[in-house]
């Protein structure tokens, strides 16, 4: 059993989802409808991936681990709290990700208060995983070289009995959850811009599927709400 996977995100016309385009004033209220979607949604966790993380939280900050550098850890998934209300889950294969709490630090209810968990590869740093212990993070590993998204799916409903997951992003994420035939639903809100060149599309590299539109909703002049079921 694993969760139901919603992605959510913001998009453009044109199908991107990162980029200048959604600093804009022109983008504002689709923005504020996807946060404002992202505390309706019933579900019990939110992922993204490493870039998206710190973009959105850590801010780039990284810890310095030299109080840990002897410590040696078995690869065993660490549960720091399985009751928590909601869970900030991070796909971060190496480790890269400074995390100063083991909740997300954030105003809007949608994210604060999330508890962490990281998804790892086997091959991340036994410091890496001593400093998440010792701020009460819970981390999973999926994989020894390549992310094993299915099973790490598994262990987020087994341990944490998440059974409705937000996946938001970046594309890579998104991606590999597509090719994967993971994803259940898509809920996307379009802003009536077109995305310059350098901006990101909702998935990289993805697959041939399909999906059925079970709702269209005009919510403003300049915002579209699309909301996708998977074909079974």
């Amino acid at each position: 059993m694993h969760p139901y996977v919603i992605c959510h995100m913001t998009t453009s016309i044109d199908g991107k989802v990162t980029g200048s385009f959604l600093g804009r004033e022109e983008c504002v209220p689709a923005t504020e409808e996807y946060y404002r979607l992202n505390r309706e949604i019933p579900a019990e966790a939110f992922a993204c991936g490493r870039v998206t993380m710190e973009e959105s939280f850590t801010g780039g900050w990284y810890p310095n681990l030299s109080a840990f550098e002897t410590v040696k850890l078995n690869r065993e998934d660490y549960i720091a709290d399985s009751h928590a209300l909601r869970y900030a889950v991070a796909f971060d294969r190496k480790g890269r990700l400074g995390w100063k709490t083991s909740k997300i630090e954030d105003e809007d209810p949608g994210y604060g208060g999330a508890h962490i968990v990281e998804v790892l590869l086997e091959d991340v740093d036994d410091a890496y995983l001593a400093y998440l212990q010792s701020i009460g993070v819970s981390y999973l590993f999926a994989g020894q070289s390549e992310m094993d998204l299915e099973l790490a799916l598994e262990k987020l409903w087994n341990y944490f009995s998440i059974q409705h997951l937000l996946l938001e992003g970046g594309s890579e994420i998104n991606g590999a959850f597509e090719r994967a035939g993971l994803i259940d639903e898509l809920s996307l809100v379009q802003a009536s811009v077109i995305a310059d060149a350098d901006s990101k599309p909702l998935f990289q590299q993805s697959s041939l599927e399909d999906y059925i539109l079970k709702e269209a909703k005009v919510v403003s002049d300049c915002v579209l709400y699309l909301r996708y079921l998977k074909k079974e």
